[in-house]
C-alpha cells in the first residue's frame, strides 16, 4: 500500500511540475534556447517534394545570436523556409497573444500544446500550434497556418546526449505555394510582394533533415556571416 501510495505522490509532483500557463511554458522555451550563443552543424538533407527531383543533399549550418545565419553547400540544397537550422523563437520576439489548449501524449512524449497567435497585420503567420515537451523545454511539434492558405507542419526528434534543444532529426511537411520552399530562404528577399507570392502554384511535399556534429557555444567569428563578393 505504501508503494502505491509513492507512486501516486511520483506522478503527482511530475504532473505539478506541468505549468499551464503558456505565457510561463514559452518563457522557460526561450530560456532553454537563448542558453546557446552559436552552433555550427552538418546537415543532410532528403527532398520528397511534388513535381521536383534531386539527389540527398549535404550542407553546413552556422547560427549565432540574436539571428546570424550562413549555409555552405556545395551542390543543390533546398532547405525550408522555416525552421531550417532552426532557432524556432524567433518568431516569439514579435507582439503575440499565447493560449494553452491541453496536455497530451505525442510519440511516447507528454506535451503540452500552446497556441500563438501574432498580434498586427504584417505577419505572414495566422496561428503557430506548438507540442511542447516541459520535461526538456523543446519544442516536439508544431504546425502554421499562413494568411495566404498555406500550412506546414514540423516534427522534431532530439538526442538524449545533447544538453541543448537542438533536434538531431527534422521532418518538414509542407502544403502551401511554391515560395514556401527557397534554396536561399534564409536570406529572403524583402522587396517580395504578397501579390507575387499568391500567383505561385500549389506545392506540397516533405523535407528530411538529420543533423549531426553539432559544435556549440565554440564561438563563430562574425566574418563567417558576411556576404562574399564574386
Amino acid at each position: 500500500m505504501k508503494s502505491i501510495l509513492n507512486i501516486i505522490l511520483f506522478f503527482t509532483v511530475i504532473t505539478s511540475a506541468q505549468s499551464k500557463d503558456p505565457d510561463k511554458i514559452l518563457e522557460k522555451l526561450k530560456s532553454n534556447f537563448e542558453r546557446i550563443q552559436d552552433y555550427k552543424v552538418e546537415m543532410k538533407i532528403k527532398l520528397d517534394v511534388q513535381y521536383l527531383k534531386a539527389p540527398e543533399s549535404k550542407a553546413i549550418f552556422y547560427f549565432k545570436k540574436p539571428d546570424k545565419i550562413h549555409i555552405e553547400s556545395d551542390g543543390f540544397a533546398m532547405i525550408p523556409r522555416e525552421g531550417l537550422g532552426f532557432a524556432p523563437l524567433s518568431f516569439l520576439k514579435k507582439d503575440y497573444t499565447a493560449i494553452y489548449e491541453k496536455d497530451d501524449a505525442l510519440n511516447g512524449h507528454k506535451v503540452s500544446i500552446v497556441k500563438i497567435i501574432p498580434l498586427g497585420d504584417k505577419s505572414d503567420i495566422i496561428l503557430t500550434t506548438l507540442w511542447i515537451d516541459q520535461s526538456i523545454n523543446a519544442i516536439r511539434k508544431s504546425e502554421t497556418t499562413t494568411k495566404f492558405g498555406g500550412n506546414f507542419a514540423i516534427k522534431l526528434e532530439y538526442d538524449d546526449k545533447l544538453k541543448y534543444p537542438l533536434p538531431s532529426q527534422m521532418e518538414f511537411i509542407l502544403n502551401a505555394n511554391q515560395d514556401a520552399l527557397s534554396e536561399d530562404r534564409h536570406e529572403p528577399d524583402e522587396k517580395a510582394k504578397p501579390e507575387r507570392r499568391r500567383r505561385n502554384l500549389p506545392s506540397s511535399g516533405k523535407v528530411y533533415i538529420t543533423y549531426s556534429n553539432y559544435e556549440i557555444n565554440k564561438g563563430i567569428p562574425d566574418s563567417v556571416f558576411e556576404k562574399k563578393v564574386k
